[in-house]
This record gives structure tokens, sequence and C-alpha cells, in this order.
């Protein structure tokens, strides 16, 4: 992707603190980061340093588990554009490690018995890396967009007038596209199962009724998938894991801490 209009939006007209207090010579710096943590975009990083003229030598990988205080990239180039690149770059590194560091601490407490997935509640504009940070944290990015599989939700069902009724128009839906649905009670879990959903998504329903209806459909056809989702938390989904086969977490994108990351010229 081209990351050249995100350093320009922060240069705007010209970097004016920059241009007047930086030699115009070539230099050399580093980032650590300042936090344990699973780092993610070193390469979007790589990039926009690229992007001034300067040449990047990555010290970690992204996926690495790093501890604070880690040095992880050095760079060399020209003096002001590393300067000028520094708070985008560091953005990115700040944002995406830390969508990271949450996935990798979700799938931990799933202990490889759950799927933890992403949700499209994302940054706009900025969606697509943060997909790529919770893959980096061994999580699922799930849908990248609307293309990306059939979701019926609360607001397609209503428009419908019911489950079976959203359902039977999936007939019309290519056999190649997966076709997911929300509900609300086991009774239309049943209907979606019986009528060839794919995925059933439980939504905002307790971890026992959740376990109940993964029992119910897979009755049905033990190849359905079933996903919890609501408001998950990383104390939350612990008690949802042997009740369902993927978790969905919206917090993974939409209010995850940054990790710290600082550059120095040295």
């Amino acid at each position: 992707m081209d990351l050249s209009a995100y350093l320009e939006a922060d240069v705007g007209r010209g970097d004016l603190t920059t241009e007047l207090t930086v030699p115009d010579t070539d230099g050399s710096a580093y980032i650590t980061v300042e936090e344990d943590c699973v780092v993610a975009g070193i390469e979007e990083a790589e990039t926009i340093f690229g992007l001034i003229g300067a040449k990047v030598n990555p010290l970690v990988r992204d996926g690495d588990r790093v501890k604070a205080g880690t040095r992880v990239m050095d760079i060399f180039g020209p003096l002001r554009g590393l300067i000028t690149a520094e708070r985008t770059a560091l953005n990115f590194l700040m944002h995406m490690s830390g969508v990271a560091t949450v996935t990798s601490e979700a799938v931990d407490a799933a202990d490889g018995k759950v799927i933890i997935a992403a949700t499209r509640k994302t940054t706009p504009g900025f969606g697509d890396f943060q997909k790529k940070a919770v893959t980096l944290g061994g999580g699922d990015p799930h849908r990248y967009a609307l293309d990306s599989m059939i979701m019926i939700k609360d607001n397609h069902i209503a428009a419908c007038g019911s489950v079976r009724a959203a359902m039977e128009r999936m007939s019309k839906a290519s056999f190649a596209i997966k076709v997911e649905i929300e509900v609300q009670n086991i009774e239309d879990a049943i209907v979606a199962a019986e009528m060839g959903a794919d995925i059933i998504m439980a939504d905002n329903m307790g971890p026992e009724e959740t376990g109940e209806l993964r029992d119910r459909v897979k009755a049905i056809n033990p190849r359905v998938l079933v996903e919890a989702s609501g408001n998950m938390d990383l104390e939350k989904l612990r008690s949802y894991v042997g009740k369902a086969d993927i978790i969905s977490m919206g917090c993974l994108t939409h209010s995850a801490r940054s990790v710290q990351f600082s550059m120095d010229v040295c």
C-alpha cells in the first residue's frame, strides 16, 4: 500500500521547525521500544523512511516478541528527512504493536482452544494495517470489507422480517461464498443451521447459552462454526473458551493501547 499520503498529511506544506534548526546533511538514528510487546509496523516504518531517501536496518521482525529497551531499527539518511518522518513512522509502530500485543494476549488466554478474531470496528483509512497487526499477534482478521463474505446482522434480519426469511434469500448467493448470520437465541440458531448457514454468531449471549447453542447446531451440522461476540475483553473471553469455535473482539482494533517507541538521533 502507498504510504506517502500518510507522510504528506503530517508534513503539510513543509516541516517548518526542522528546516530552520536541522543542518542539511546526512545522519543516523535508531528506534527503541519502551515496553514489552509484540512488534508490528516495522515494514511500514521502513517504507516511510524510504520515502525520504533513508536506508533502514531492521533489527527485529514484525511479529517478534521483544523486551522493553530493545533497539528495533537503525536508520541512515538525510537528517532533516529522518526527523520529519519520525512521528509518522512511530505512529505506525506504536498503534500496530499495540494491536498485535493485545491480540497476542487474547490468543494466549484462549490457549489454542478457540480462534480469536477481529471485527470491522477499525479506524477508517487504517483498517488494513490493524488487521495485519491482528494477524501478527496470532489472531484472525475476519472480514476485511463487506465483499469478503455474507454476514447477516440484526438490521438485515429486521429488514427481511425473520432469520428464516433472511436465510431463504441466500439461495441467490454463490456456492463459493460463506454465509454467517447473527442470532439472538437458540431457536433462531437452529433455523439458521437447518437452512445451511456456515457460521452462526451468538451475539451478546452468555457463555452457558452459547455452549448449548453450539451443541444444538453441531448436532444438525458438525461443520457449522459458532462465533461468540459482544463487548468481549480479555477477562470475559476466558468464560467462552470451549463454548464457541470463534471469539470476535472489537477491542483488538478500536481500543488497543499504543506501545511506546522512541527515536534518537546519534
